[in-house]
């Protein structure tokens, strides 16, 4: 029998960022220095699959700081956690690396740096994600105002309307956080912004791309985790440029053919946190199904890399 023809746009840059690398190479490296168990507050980043990967190895993942023990070295994720974290760390005199990512520790010092110049903080993110939970945990409680949609900014209460600033959550959706941003400076004419975007520039880019191939795609699949903010922005951008069709998807065994038959062109990409095997095994399902033309829609090329700490540099 003759398979369907089927275009198969697969969009780059897609998967891992230069953070998310960055943090597995710290677990990784802390199991080679130290042994198992090597304890990791939260999930290193959010992917079952490269979660369970690292638990085979030794990583025991938890959720508090107090469910450690005081004599085994512990990770905090790349989502980046509260300034109480690791001083409640140090005080147990505990062996602890930050994995948190640079673009997100960025964030942290702005927030800080406005907070010491008397500024009050807006936070622009989602309620309960780590990273958001992470940035409003570098001040004191209730000087971060937490806003996720235009629709907040009205309701927001401050102490002086011409000494404010804001930060983003780095995974967010460019044109949903232009829309809030518009929205703040609207109301609050004086306030400060980033002097860079703090959206990071692999959330910007796989947006980009996903832009690029939604106009062109029947359907379009992201690899990726349902608590990933990230791979879950670009199934609503994939949507709103254009695609019908856009689905999240952590496995090929997600894939929900009914629901893509008659189709002539699939467009693929994944979240920063999902490892580049995932993809290849959605793109395998495809080739078992169609008879697929391959074809690579880039619009940036990714040379980042951040250096692990020097703890994990330097012999045990």
């Amino acid at each position: 029998m003759t398979k369907p023809p089927l275009t198969l746009l697969l969009a780059a840059p897609r998967g891992f960022c230069a953070g998310v690398d960055r943090a597995i190479k710290i677990v990784e490296m802390a199991l080679e220095k130290w042994g198992p168990p090597i304890y990791v507050r939260h999930e290193i980043v959010h992917n079952k699959f490269v979660v369970d990967g690292l638990r085979a190895k030794g990583a025991v993942f938890v959720e508090e700081l107090s469910d450690c023990p005081d004599d085994r070295p512990v990770i905090f994720s790349a989502h980046g956690v509260p300034k109480a974290v690791p001083a409640a760390a140090a005080k147990r005199e505990m062996v602890y690396v930050d994995a948190t990512c640079p673009l997100v520790s960025k964030v942290h010092i702005e927030a800080q740096r406005h907070a010491d110049n008397g500024l009050q903080m807006i936070m622009i993110g989602h309620a309960g994600h780590p990273e958001t939970v992470g940035t409003m945990g570098q001040l004191p409680p209730g000087e971060v105002l937490l806003v996720e949609t235009p629709q907040d900014v009205p309701g927001l209460e401050v102490r002086d309307p011409e000494r404010l600033a804001y930060v983003t959550q780095t995974t967010l959706s460019v044109d949903d956080t232009a829309d809030v941003v518009a929205a703040l400076k609207a109301r609050f004419p004086a306030i400060v912004g980033p002097h860079k975007e703090d959206i990071c520039y692999a959330t910007t880019n796989r947006q980009e791309a996903v832009k690029a191939m939604a106009p062109r795609c029947d359907a379009m699949l992201v690899v990726g985790a349902p608590n990933s903010s990230n791979s879950k922005r670009l199934v609503e951008v994939g949507a709103r440029a254009g695609c019908n069709y856009a689905q999240l998807v952590q496995r090929a065994t997600d894939i929900d053919w009914r629901a893509l038959e008659g189709i002539r062109s699939i467009g693929i990409t994944a979240g920063a946190s999902a490892p580049e095997v995932l993809i290849n095994e959605v793109i395998d399902a495809f080739v078992q199904r169609y008879d697929v033309t391959r074809e690579q829609v880039e619009t940036a090329v990714e040379n980042v890399e951040f250096k692990v700490p020097r703890v994990l540099r330097e012999p045990a």
